[in-house]
């Protein structure tokens, strides 16, 4: 037995992907993306995303202050990750960089000194200095920390 696959008008779509939009904060190509997989034929998911930007229902600059202080928030991501993934999601320079101030230079600082503590503590085992010095900076780096920051820390502390 075929299955098959839902067809939307395009008034149901744009009230599906209002609603979409509306749970939580989403960029132009996460929108593009559910569309195509709606079926949408081009033309439609022009005219859907231009309806869901005039009504403000998708907005970059707001997509991307809201991402990078979640994920710096909740996951404790650097600036270098964040900046990253938001490139990923084809986000402008100029709103990554307004992103990115939505970061007090204080809190940014004292997340990373946490952080680190944290992840020497998990390291305590580890007794070749050289091989704790890696995972260290490697776990730090990977959560998009600066290498330089990171590197000064190593320096410090093991």
């Amino acid at each position: 037995m075929q299955q098959t696959k839902k067809t939307y008008t395009v008034e149901e779509a744009k009230r599906s992907i209002e609603r979409y939009c509306v749970y939580q904060e989403r960029c132009h190509k996460e929108v593009g993306q559910k569309l195509r997989d709606m079926g949408m034929i081009p033309l439609a998911i022009d005219e859907i995303l231009s309806h869901l930007i005039q009504h403000n229902f998708l907005n970059e600059t707001r997509f991307a202050e809201a991402f990078a202080r979640g994920k710096f928030r909740q996951k404790k991501w650097g600036k270098v990750r964040i900046t990253r993934e938001l490139k990923f999601r084809h986000i402008s320079a100029y709103n990554i960089k307004k992103a990115l101030k939505e970061i007090p230079d204080y809190e940014y600082y004292t997340t990373f000194d946490g952080l680190a503590k944290k992840r020497l503590l998990q390291l305590k085992t580890e007794t070749n200095s050289q091989k704790k010095r890696k995972k260290f900076a490697d776990y730090m780096i990977y959560r998009g920390w600066e290498s330089g920051m990171v590197w000064e820390k190593v320096k410090e502390v093991i």
